[in-house]
């Protein structure tokens, strides 16, 4: 359990690819909740639009494994081989001492590992598409998958789908709209309690 004297909460949104969780993120990030966003670490190329310290902190392979020697990650998971995301501790530190509630995009594993490290301080929200298909078709209009990645993305979601149970509040998100309203609800309520 992490204990910190300025430990603000902590809200952790979780999902299979292409389920829609950035988007409900970046909505409650325009409620002013006095959330703010924590930006993960990973060791994937960045894409075309995203920026450093911004979308990711974005290391090469060697760097990630340093930090990870250094034990400078809250948690971290290799998703595929050599393709590592992480929570650096300096990131939370950084938004609680600004006196905010920290919000996370993360994936399932992720989701469910951050729970465990700040138990009741914590709310966390699995984000479920209709459907699998309805992921993969999701994924398919980015336009920043290969079909490779989508057919690894669409195995890993299938069993993703089966950790929903794991979380405090599962959002099916087949209405954006009705998803944003229900997750401002969900996310006030226990940023009160």
């Amino acid at each position: 359990m992490y204990s910190d004297k300025a430990q603000g909460k902590a809200i952790i949104f979780s999902a299979p690819s292409g389920a829609g969780k950035t988007t409900i993120v970046h909505h409650l990030l325009s409620c002013n909740l006095g959330l703010e966003f924590s930006v993960s670490a990973c060791s994937r190329a960045m894409r075309k639009g995203e920026a450093n310290g911004v979308d990711y902190y974005f290391l090469s392979v060697e760097e990630f494994r340093k930090k990870i020697a250094n034990k400078e990650f809250l948690e971290w998971e290799e998703v595929y081989t050599d393709h590592f995301y992480g929570t650096l501790q300096s990131e939370i530190e950084r938004i609680w001492k600004k006196g905010h509630h920290v919000i996370f995009d993360v994936d399932v594993v992720g989701g469910i590992n951050l729970k465990k490290i700040f138990g009741p301080n914590a709310l966390s929200v699995f984000v479920k598409a209709p459907s699998i298909a309805h992921l993969e078709a999701r994924l398919k209009t980015r336009s920043t998958e290969t079909p490779e990645s989508i057919a690894r993305r669409m195995a890993k979601a299938e069993i993703e789908m089966g950790y929903a149970e794991k979380f405090d509040h599962i959002l099916l998100n087949d209405d954006l709209q009705r998803a944003f309203a229900e997750a401002e609800q969900v996310v006030k309520q226990f940023l009160n309690s």
